[in-house]
């Protein structure tokens, strides 16, 4: 079982905790991470596109003339495709990019996900992470005191306004409850600061 600190807001040691091998303590697996990271990623997109074809683009009614004896080539409308102002051939049009992996597959991507942050220390486990009200100064020095310098995500056992609020203002810092952490963010962001009573939760979930 791997081991790391545990640290109190003011960045000092209080003690260490035991992570539990199947969910932090996997090789990682990288095809995994790389096809989670690719599934997140298309969900994400707004698939909004969209190009008008011949028989949505405006005008074009009328033959513009008659099919035989002017030496020209045969038209039936001057918004074909081929025309300045027609209808695009085979263009874009809105869809949703979203698929789902296995859930073997995410649970696995999760792990190696989290297991890859241990393996690079680039975790921290808080003792515990409350704030009386909304301080952004406050959770500032908090990171401060813990030396991230980075891109941080910051996770708790359940949903904590203050915490949230305090954190969204801070660049490169997000927030999430432990049910909300996903492949994406545990990749994207440098650092992992996570609380006891998080990593218990994600135990019982993963484990």
């Amino acid at each position: 079982m791997p081991k790391v600190a545990v640290y109190n807001v003011s960045g000092s040691q209080v003690g260490e905790v035991e992570l539990a091998d199947s969910v932090f303590g996997i090789e990682p697996h990288v095809h995994v991470l790389n096809e989670a990271v690719l599934m997140q990623r298309a969900s994400l997109r707004a698939g909004t596109h969209k190009t008008k074809g011949r028989s949505e683009v405006r005008g074009g009614g009328r033959k513009p003339w008659k099919q035989k004896g002017t030496g020209r080539a045969r038209q039936g409308s001057i918004r074909s495709p081929q025309w300045k102002g027609g209808g695009t051939v085979f263009g874009p049009t809105p869809r949703s990019y979203a698929y789902k992996l296995p859930k073997k597959v995410r649970r696995l991507a999760i792990k190696s996900a989290l297991s890859s942050k241990v393996k690079a220390s680039e975790i921290i486990v808080l003792d515990q992470l409350q704030l009386a009200q909304p301080k952004t100064k406050e959770f500032v020095s908090i990171l401060n005191n813990l030396k991230v310098d980075r891109k941080a995500l910051v996770v708790t056992a359940a949903y904590d306004e203050n915490v949230a609020l305090s954190a969204r203002n801070i660049p490169g810092v997000k927030f999430v409850a432990a049910e909300g952490i996903n492949v994406l963010d545990v990749m994207v962001y440098d650092k992992l600061i996570i609380t006891k009573d998080a990593v218990q939760k994600v135990e019982e979930v993963f484990a």
